[in-house]
């Protein structure tokens, strides 16, 4: 038996052997192996997804990949890109027996060699390690990976130094020679170069359309490509420092989403801003530059943003539940708008309250007002909806209507309310409201420019000091005299829920909980799967499934991962994955 081999066997029968004849490096993933409850026989992956192939790493990486795998075209080794989280992105072997051992133990394009997945192994170890990483036979965790010997370096972007993958070399383990470590790090030195001329190419290509913009457009422009940032003077000399960093925060989500085109954006300061895509064009590495025109919305003085001192005593009226600055700078804003006739469009996520807080602000500053709100899901009659608008409008010079969810109005109705706006603008008062991040180019050019000033409702997840209001104030509105509280623990749980469906998803949840359960103590327990998790993303209805079905298991297992997976089917390594993709806490 070799000395590697002994020495995995002493480990995994000898609890709390530390005195082993391998390297510390070997030893310490060992022990994490252990942890995860990987099973020390056979692998056991998942499928995780077809890996994305048009990225700046796989432009970079393919051509060294090639050329290295025509150089060793004679030799049983096989050569492999994976993402920074240990994905599988791409084979290359000419080798057919090289390439039957590799499938048998699924070290193939789109399965996972992250540590949590198969223990030990030169890609999941340099991942873990963020060093270059030799794995022979037996060091490996997983005893079907002991034929093989693995050789993984990270690669890292030249500017940065943010892991982007990992380079490794792979062969079985009576061909192995150390020299595979070095060639690895060779080829890793080419792919990083590749990424530097990338990178230099990216910058080029934004500096000439940012300077392109800047020239047609006298307002704010700001362009990002990765971390290069440029911004004129106007901006720089419109907003300070914070309003600046939150501006930059919004424009790189807008960079990560294809289709955003428009947004409006509550800056820390109470101005808002539009931010519009004005070129975004992909470079020859497949990175994404983006150049924005930005506007900055100023109040008048007649609806002056209020300071934060004046914010925080501005008292909110029924209907309007919350704490934080941001609901009641919303508040103030919208309400002077009312005050003065200024249209004004409020926008935010669905579900945060848009609608409520214009009635509210509206009902507050003219007790009497009669404020009509149509939105279009109410009306399977599209004519009907466009006849009640139209009636309102020419009932008097003082009208007051509220326009819910713009951004969903069908094409064919965009012209026919842009003509009737037209018709009365310059009277009465109209507020519409619209979920920024919809990309609508007819309603942005046809529908917007009748609304003079924009308010931008922060969402749930920006103001969680309102929630612990609006529990018990939704708690009555849902089961009026209920005696249903909830514990410490259940507030904290809600609180740091992330919230994607806002307010609306908190009533939903607080329905089903009180369906259950009418009164007394409400824990943890008691609450929806999903307050279990933190993830921020809107999962599918089968992705929904499953997450409640391993919280609960979880719970009937008292928080034993591993028998929670045997009641479920399931191998510790994957519920240890799906914890983690899910967010489950």
């Amino acid at each position: 038996m070799s000395r590697r081999r002994q020495a995995r066997e002493e480990f995994l029968t000898t609890p709390g052997s530390d005195a082993l004849p391998v390297r510390a490096a070997v030893l310490d993933s060992w022990r994490r192996s252990e942890a995860l409850h990987i099973h020390v026989d056979r692998v056991e992956l998942p499928f995780v997804r077809e890996p994305d192939l048009d990225t700046p790493l796989m432009n970079a990486a393919q051509p060294v990949l090639r050329s290295i795998a025509e150089d060793m075209s004679t030799q049983p080794v096989s050569v492999i890109l994976t993402s920074a989280e240990g994905l599988i992105l791409e084979r290359f072997s000419s080798d057919a027996g090289i390439n039957r051992t590799l499938d048998d133990v699924k070290l193939a394009r789109g399965y996972s060699y992250a540590e949590q997945f198969v223990g030990t192994n030169g890609i999941g170890t340099a991942i873990e390690t963020r060093q270059p990483t030799y794995i022979l036979g037996s060091e490996h965790y997983v005893g079907e990976l002991g034929t093989l010997a693995c050789a993984g370096v990270p690669i890292r972007h030249p500017g940065s130094g943010t892991l982007l993958g990992v380079l490794d070399m792979t062969c079985r383990a009576e061909h192995a020679n150390p020299l595979l470590l070095s060639l690895a790090k060779s080829a890793t030195r080419q792919i990083e170069s590749q990424l530097l001329s990338q990178a230099n190419e990216r910058e080029t290509a934004l500096l000439t359309s940012y300077l392109a913009t800047a020239r047609r457009y006298s307002r704010g422009v700001l362009a990002v490509a990765g971390e290069m940032v440029l911004m004129n003077a106007h901006l720089r000399r419109t907003l300070d420092a914070r309003d600046q960093t939150a501006l930059l925060e919004h424009a790189l989500d807008m960079q990560a989403v294809s289709h955003a085109r428009t947004i409006v954006v509550q800056l820390p300061s109470g101005r808002s801003a539009r931010v519009s895509v004005a070129d975004r064009n992909e470079v020859r590495s497949g990175a994404v530059n983006i150049v924005f025109h930005v506007t900055v919305e100023d109040f008048p003085d007649s609806v002056a943003v209020p300071s934060p001192a004046r914010v925080e005593s501005v008292p909110l009226p029924a209907g309007l539940v919350g704490n934080s600055a941001s609901l009641r700078r919303s508040y103030s804003q919208v309400r002077r708008c009312y005050a003065d006739r200024h249209w004004v469009l409020v926008e935010g996520e669905s579900g945060t309250g848009r609608g409520a807080l214009v009635t509210a602000a509206a009902h507050q500053a003219a007790p009497a007002t009669h404020l009509l709100t149509l939105g279009i899901r109410d009306f399977a009659d599209h004519e009907r909806f466009l006849d009640l608008l139209s009636q309102e409008l020419e009932s008097s010079a003082a009208f007051n209507v509220l326009l819910t969810d713009i951004d969903r109005l069908p094409d064919q109705l965009v012209d026919p309310v842009a003509l009737l706006l037209q018709s009365v603008e310059g009277t009465g008062w109209v507020a519409a409201t619209m979920n920024g991040n919809t990309e609508r180019p007819e309603i942005d050019a046809t529908l917007l420019p009748f609304f003079s000033h924009t308010v931008t409702l922060q969402a749930l997840r920006h103001r969680s000091e309102d929630i612990a209001e609006l529990i018990p104030y939704l708690i009555e509105q849902i089961n009026p005299g209920s005696t249903a509280r909830l514990t410490p623990a259940a507030a904290r749980a809600l609180s740091k829920h992330p919230w994607p469906g806002n307010v609306a998803q908190l009533r939903r949840i607080l329905t089903e909980t009180l369906t259950v359960r009418r009164g007394g103590t409400i824990d943890v327990d008691h609450l929806p799967a999903e307050c279990r998790t933190t993830i921020r993303r809107t999962l599918s209805q089968i992705e929904s499934l499953e997450r409640d079905a391993i919280v609960r298991s979880l719970i009937d297992n008292n928080g034993n991962k591993a028998d929670a997976a045997a009641a479920l089917g399931l191998s510790r390594a994957t519920i240890y994955r799906k914890i983690k993709e899910f967010g489950i806490h």
